[in-house]
């Protein structure tokens, strides 16, 4: 198993252990490689973990820093457009909920792995919205590991 499918699997179980009520709505996060669904799958809030990209810096002559990025999208299709303004703030609180679980913390299956960044260019999608009222917003975490 590569570096990055281990870290996104150690992402997925680590957010999926958090103490009940750590998350103001329920879901089970998975881990894919190709995150494509079907509209009608997304009725429910749906968190996917996909390994990113992997950069690998020169430290010494005999070390290595492997940046490990880790993409967590959350999905939601919304049904009512009325409404868009509440189940958008709702659903913002879930990403900002799990972008500060995952603050800092260390992964229990990868802990060779070290929490760098977390970033969310993606607070929501726009165009989804408009076209095809689905809510989704994309963190990205880093994590660095030494080859």
């Amino acid at each position: 198993m590569s570096y990055a499918t281990a870290i996104a699997d150690a992402v997925k179980t680590e957010i999926n252990a958090a103490p009940a009520g750590t998350f103001s709505a329920a879901f089970t996060a998975v881990r894919k490689v190709h995150p494509e669904y079907d509209l009608a799958e997304l009725k429910n809030l749906t968190v996917t973990v996909v390994p990113k990209s992997v950069q690998i810096v020169t430290q010494t002559r005999a070390m290595c820093y492997r940046d490990i990025a880790i993409d967590i999208g959350i999905q939601q299709k919304l049904e009512n457009p009325s409404a868009f303004d509440e189940r958008v703030n709702a659903l913002g609180t879930v990403v900002d909920e799990i972008a500060d679980y995952m603050r800092q913390r260390t992964l229990s299956t990868a802990t060779y792995a070290v929490w760098v960044s977390i970033t969310n260019d993606t607070v929501y999608a726009p165009e989804h919205l408009a076209e095809q009222h689905l809510f989704t917003s994309v963190l990205t975490l880093t994590y660095r590991m030494m080859t």
